[in-house]
């Protein structure tokens, strides 16, 4: 049975999953091994993404969520949901780079907006991205997300983030109503 075909299956990270999804995070966003999908910023950062540690405290977090997308009993795709009050932020959102551009991102952004509006009750989900990451900005937009203009700082110097390769990253808030 081709179980692709009946399409990602969601549950809850546990500790168990913590390397995989380091793995798996990795991929999708440094190295070599990123450029084999679209949402690689190994030109604009080096260094690591994300750690066991950093993970492990999503997973354990009470407001937190880190779901796990599997397709044929593999890891291939996760996203934290974190409970803010009025709003649900999204992130830590990581596909397989050698399944980008074929659709689960859509899959899995729609069922983290029903997630936290089922779960949280909540009605806008909130996102920051590196505001010179315009594909990854336009994706999100043609998903619904409006900038906001708003920006923090990157935080220059804490390695735990990644090592910049330039001078000029910030992150903007990206916003978008749920029905």
């Amino acid at each position: 049975m081709d179980t692709a075909a009946t399409g990602p299956t969601f549950r809850d990270a546990t500790d168990a999953d913590v390397d995989a999804l380091v793995v798996l995070i990795e991929s999708a966003y440094r190295g070599d091994d990123s450029r084999a999908g679209w949402t690689t910023e190994a030109d604009i950062l080096e260094g690591q993404r994300t750690d066991p540690e950093g993970v492990l405290a999503v997973i354990k977090s009470p407001d937190s969520r880190l779901l796990v997308v599997e397709r044929d009993g593999q890891v291939v795709a996760c996203c934290q949901l974190e409970h803010r009050g009025e709003y649900a932020y999204f992130g830590m959102f990581a596909v397989s780079p050698q399944l980008q551009g074929g659709g689960l991102g859509k899959v899995i952004i729609a069922e983290a907006e029903r997630t936290v509006r089922e779960t949280w009750g909540v009605r806008e989900m909130h996102m920051t991205v590196i505001s010179v990451r315009n594909d990854l900005i336009a994706w999100y937009e043609r998903r619904g997300y409006r900038r906001t203009g708003r920006m923090t700082p990157f935080p220059y110097g804490d390695e735990r983030f990644g090592v910049p390769q330039r001078d000029d990253l910030q992150f903007e808030l990206l916003v978008k109503e749920l029905a």
